[in-house]
């Protein structure tokens, strides 16, 4: 699936939906390295942003989106309309992270 076929939006402009296929979603869980912690606390001693951290997000974030994309694919849509993240920590250091949508096929307008 084309990532441009992907939006936060409830359309895709000059398309139209011809099937709802239901949500679809893109599952990780994600623990920080004894490095990494380490690593983020001495950066929080400097403040600003704490890279090691922000690059651990990205990566999560992305490995989650790409789930829910196959996810879709699989369910036969062309299209994720209303894609969405959500992030519970599960225990301290912990996290899961949730991309998830609509399956939609859609056709040219």
């Amino acid at each position: 699936m084309n990532h441009a076929m992907t939006t936060t939006a409830f359309e895709i402009p000059g398309s139209r939906i011809v099937r709802n296929l239901g949500v679809v979603r893109g599952i990780t869980v994600r623990s920080r390295s004894i490095f990494g912690t380490i690593g983020g606390s001495l950066q929080t001693l400097v403040g600003g942003n704490i890279s090691l951290f922000t690059e651990l997000c990205e990566k999560t974030r992305a490995e989650a989106f790409e789930m829910m994309v196959k996810h879709a694919e699989q369910v036969g849509a062309n299209a994720v309309i209303g894609v969405r993240y959500d992030a519970t920590e599960m225990m301290q250091g912990v996290t899961e992270m949730v991309c998830y949508g609509t399956a939609v096929v859609v056709q040219p307008a």
